[in-house]
């Protein structure tokens, strides 16, 4: 009979967490119902926040209650019910306890990025909303694009160099809806921004909070984003290698001073980053406060 029980309990556990989901699911889709259908400000746009031209003014106030907030939500519920069913798969299957202990980890994340989200549409704030992968880039300021790929011995690096580590993940401030989704380096316009790990351009896209940015998916499932840049040297669907220049840092979109915002994401969608630095030391990467040398 014991064992019996035990058969059962992943099942208990699972429909608890459908449950679970579905209260989340429906308070999303009562925020999404209240989003009025064409708000958009001139800080951000409505149609997917595609830029036509470079901006640097703030993102604020009703610029998160547009169609693009409508999409990204949605996307993150889909990513968030998709995480759920995995971790339900995992503790249902012979699956291993780190298996399940890092597709819990992902699901935390994506739910995180969704309160995240709803929190962004009641605040006045300078985060950028989206970044929309299928975005227009013929006015980014684009270099030389067919710069052939560098070799490196190891296979993950640091996203710049000569650098000082500023606002932090998960900082508070005046200028992000809730919290700050990545790492800020602080480095000069100009310097090389390079690709942490190989992999491919996920999007090029300019004109929003975010800047001039390029955002590129590893071959281990995680997407980062590197931003504010003043200019763009890959080709959205190329192949980057680790330590692959792919632009130069500069100060475009919502910003004080030039820096660079390293963020790391599980999707390539707002709303679903993790904390980048332990990330990159998981990589056997070290990012200190100190400046480095290149």
């Amino acid at each position: 009979m014991g064992r019996e029980h035990h058969a059962r309990r992943p099942r208990t556990r699972a429909r608890f967490r459908g449950a679970t989901g579905a209260a989340l699911f429906a308070l999303l889709l009562l925020a999404l119902a209240a989003v009025p259908a064409g708000a958009g400000t001139d800080g951000a746009r409505g149609d997917g926040f595609r830029g036509k031209g470079l901006r640097s003014e703030e993102v604020r106030g009703d610029g998160f209650r547009g169609d693009g907030f409508r999409r990204e939500t949605a996307r993150a519920v889909r990513a968030h019910e998709r995480a759920r069913e995995r971790v339900d798969r995992l503790r249902e299957s012979d699956a291993s306890s780190t298996q399940v202990k890092d597709a819990e980890r992902r699901r935390k994340a994506v739910r995180a990025g969704l309160w995240d989200l709803l929190w962004a549409t009641g605040r006045n704030s300078g985060d950028p909303v989206a970044v929309d992968p299928s975005g227009q880039d013929s006015r980014c300021p684009f270099g030389d694009r067919s710069r052939p790929p560098e070799r490196r011995a190891h296979p993950w690096t640091a996203p710049t160099r000569r650098y000082w580590l500023s606002a932090g993940y998960a900082a508070k401030g005046s200028r992000w809806a809730h919290r700050h989704t990545g790492q800020d380096f602080a480095v000069d316009s100009g310097t090389p921004v390079y690709a942490v790990g190989s992999g491919t351009v996920r999007a090029t896209t300019c004109g929003d909070g975010f800047g001039n940015q390029v955002v590129i998916r590893h071959r281990d499932g995680y997407f980062t984003q590197y931003a504010h840049l003043s200019r763009i040297d890959v080709r959205k669907g190329g192949r980057v290698t680790a330590g692959q220049r792919i632009g130069l840092s500069g100060a475009t979109g919502n910003v004080t001073g030039p820096h660079l915002h390293f963020e790391v994401r599980i999707t390539p969608y707002v709303g679903s980053a993790v904390p980048p630095l332990p990330w990159l030391r998981r990589k056997d990467v070290q990012v200190t406060g100190a400046p480095a040398l290149p």
